[in-house]
């Protein structure tokens, strides 16, 4: 069962999904309406299933979507798509095979995937198996023209298998063994889909987009930082917690080897090794205050420090730059608080590609993120990885992010007014 971007990751958690702070604030969402993305079409996620005649793979999808009770989740039917047959092929129907690639429409089934991916609404056809034509009308019989099943198997479904449905099964991300009988891989992939239906639009859109996932106390934390009245004694203390839980989430994303080790009752322990060579740089000087939750998960961690020049929507001044020598060898992860346009970060990550650092060696850590950057970082750099704990709603006239935090390094550093 392949998705459209990246292997299935199966979340068990039944807890509240990502929160995006843009979807509870009304009033901020209008005072910047000229810079959402409101007017855009919606991603869908889009999961292929595949496998021979009679398979199982309708029973499958209709356990699924009757499971979810969701009215955003439709099936569209290969079955749609048969080619209606000629004259000459009617009156040897039992001797075509529905079973080869050739039997379809593939165009007319791929503009209509291409129109749902675009928002767009679609008629899917509906195909008539006693006339062999594909028609409008309020139902379908199903079935098949057969004289005998065994003859067509032999004839038709089993070379049909052999040819074209198992090469592709190297491709898939599922495997679903017994069918709609297997209600554990059921029950995990409607699981995963209840998560995908919960995430951002911008999380479907570029795979390489991360929101942890919220709970009451990120929640209650995020509403203290962004209190214009907190203290600075409070507001040092909850960013800190916030920086701790996304430099957390961003480690989670370096890669790992196995590892065994012995534990205290001479028992044999099967873990994971952490990725040795790492290391930080912040964008100076919100990115500083990144720097001691990063130090506090990862003991002796070289810290690089990279100063660019921003003049309203304008960030691509280098000040200054000091990075290990051997960033180029090193996973690296980018530290700023706030990604507002883009512009700043963008020019970071290119130094550092300019440095030999690979792109997909890069996590972007950061506490809140306007549309406007993801899409001009993740647009620019699709193989880095982007951590964040919210998304806002936009960026206002003056390029600051709404709701956001205000100027995040001078309440950090109380130098602010």
């Amino acid at each position: 069962m392949p998705e459209e971007t990246t292997s299935i990751d199966y979340v068990m958690e039944k807890a509240s999904g990502p929160h995006f702070s843009g979807l509870r604030s009304p009033t901020a969402a209008a005072a910047s309406s000229a810079f959402s993305d409101s007017n855009a079409p919606h991603q869908p996620f889009v999961i292929g299933v595949s496998g021979g005649t009679a398979s199982g793979k309708t029973t499958v999808c209709d356990m699924i979507i009757q499971q979810l009770h969701d009215h955003r989740v439709v099936l569209v039917n290969q079955d749609s798509f048969y080619r209606g047959l000629t004259n000459e092929e009617l009156k040897r129907v039992h001797e075509y095979n529905f079973d080869h690639p050739d039997a379809f429409d593939t165009e007319q089934l791929l503009d209509c995937v291409e129109k749902l991916k675009s928002g767009q609404s679609v008629q899917v056809p509906i195909y008539d198996f006693k006339q062999h034509r594909r028609s409008s009308d309020n139902f379908r019989q199903r079935g098949r023209d057969v004289n005998s099943v065994l003859e067509q198997y032999a004839k038709f479904v089993k070379p049909a298998f052999d040819d074209f449905v198992l090469p592709s099964k190297k491709y898939a991300d599922v495997i679903i063994p017994r069918g709609g009988d297997n209600h554990v891989a059921i029950d995990l992939i409607v699981q995963h889909i209840r998560t995908k239906l919960g995430e951002h639009d911008l999380c479907k859109i570029y795979p390489n987009m991360f929101v942890i996932q919220s709970t009451f106390q990120i929640r209650g934390m995020h509403t203290l930082i962004r209190d214009r009245d907190i203290s600075k004694h409070d507001f040092v203390f909850y960013s800190d917690r916030l920086i701790r839980l996304v430099a957390e989430h961003g480690l989670g994303h370096l890669p790992f080897t196995e590892k065994q080790v012995i534990t205290p009752t001479a028992s044999v322990y099967t873990g994971v090794d952490f990725c040795k060579k790492l290391c930080g740089v912040s964008i100076i000087r919100s990115g500083e205050s990144m720097e001691n939750a990063l130090r506090a998960c990862c003991k002796g961690i070289k810290i690089g420090k990279i100063l660019i020049h921003r003049d309203g929507d304008d960030g691509k001044q280098l000040i200054y730059e000091k990075l290990p020598k051997d960033i180029s060898e090193r996973h690296v992860l980018l530290l700023d608080p706030v990604l507002g346009t883009g512009n700043s970060a963008s020019h970071a990550i290119e130094l550092l590609l300019r440095k030999g650092v690979p792109e997909s060696h890069i996590i972007f850590l950061n506490l809140i993120s306007a549309p406007e950057g993801i899409h001009c970082v993740c647009k620019r750099f699709p193989s880095l990885k982007i951590v964040t704990s919210e998304i806002d709603v936009a960026l206002n006239e003056e390029f600051r992010v709404i709701p956001g935090m205000g100027e995040f390094g001078d309440r950090y550093f109380g130098t602010d007014d």
